[in-house]
């Protein structure tokens, strides 16, 4: 078979949304064509769009024009299909038809984000989902206690691919003074639902708490806790500084697969305060570079009593160019010979 020089990604996540399905695609695209790899990148602002009910950042495609057409004429020597979205339904429907191979990527729990905001079972959805991946013949996913999960619900051929960090960006040299008391507890992502905001918002803590991020919760965080100062979405190096300039990073989600912020904090040297669930329990390391617990207030004591400067060496193997090297590893090649 040969090297794979063409690839087909299929995404429901693209930007301009800023979430960590977004940060991954866009380094593993820049990683790939650095070695001269090409991407086509399919994704929904390439075609008409409706917004998700309650989440109108999210973006839905009713049609997509000629996508039958964009693929099959590509012929790219990999499909991809990192999302369960619209977009990724449509590209799953046309590889079986016309048996091409192809593998996909377990990014978000879906069956906890409906859990809280329908009253769709998480079972559903995760034999939903299950049916999904089932045809691929590989699912990409970030850490062992994720794929754990899965398989405990029913999925195959599950195969880890990690996350990484630019640590030209993300680093400890990116400190500065902040107008804030002391100490500075910072939450950085989407503001959403499922992101368990309020469990640390409502926490009686001395100093600061400071939200970085956006999204459908904003408005109602706002109201509820006006002493929190919110100053939305950041990305690149001032992103970095409010990393690095934190005392603490606290993570209160309980539904996330990884949680890239987490290893953005721990290089600039932060510590990072979670709950022991899926995400925090595969990157921290109680102790060194912060503190699990499921009393989230005593996590944030644990975290802030850490000496920083070890923090950003621990986490020195997340790297994307090792990312994008188990990515091309696992992809599944088609061999367009027997459409000769």
């Amino acid at each position: 078979m040969k090297p794979i020089k063409r690839i087909s990604l299929v995404t429901d996540a693209w930007s301009p949304q800023i979430n960590g399905v977004v940060t991954t695609l866009c380094h593993l695209v820049k990683h790939l064509e650095a070695q001269g790899i090409e991407v086509d990148v399919i994704h929904p602002y390439d075609y008409n769009q409706i917004p998700l009910p309650t989440y109108p950042d999210i973006p839905l495609v009713w049609r997509a024009k000629d996508l039958k057409k964009r693929l099959l004429n590509y012929r790219p020597d990999a499909i991809h299909i990192a999302t369960e979205g619209t977009i990724g339904w449509r590209v799953r429907r046309l590889a079986l038809k016309y048996n091409l191979a192809f593998t996909t990527a377990y990014h978000t729990k879906y069956p906890e984000y409906f859990a809280k905001r329908s009253p769709i079972p998480s079972s559903w959805i995760y034999k939903l989902l299950a049916k999904f991946h089932a045809p691929s013949q590989a699912t990409f996913v970030p850490a062992q206690a994720i794929l754990h999960e899965l398989q405990s619900h029913g999925f195959q051929h599950l195969v880890l691919m990690g996350r990484g960090v630019d640590k030209r960006i993300f680093n400890p040299q990116q400190r500065i003074e902040l107008p804030y008391k002391k100490p500075i507890y910072l939450y950085v992502g989407r503001l959403a639902v499922e992101k368990n905001i309020q469990a640390f918002l409502s926490l009686d803590l001395q100093g600061t708490k400071l939200v970085v991020g956006d999204g459908p919760q904003k408005g109602f965080l706002e109201k509820h806790y006006p002493t929190t100062v919110f100053v939305g979405s950041k990305q690149g190096k001032e992103l970095a500084q409010y990393y690095a300039s934190a005392d603490v990073m606290v993570f209160p989600s309980l539904t996330d697969t990884f949680g890239l912020v987490n290893i953005e904090a721990m290089a600039c040297d932060t510590p990072v305060a979670a709950f022991p669930v899926t995400g925090p329990i595969d990157i921290i390391t109680p102790g060194l570079n912060g503190a699990l617990n499921h009393d989230l207030k005593q996590a944030i004591q644990q975290a802030l009593a850490l000496t920083r400067e070890p923090i950003s060496q621990s986490i020195k193997h997340y790297d994307w160019q090792v990312v994008a090297t188990e990515f091309l590893g696992g992809l599944a090649p088609i061999n367009w010979t027997d459409w000769e």
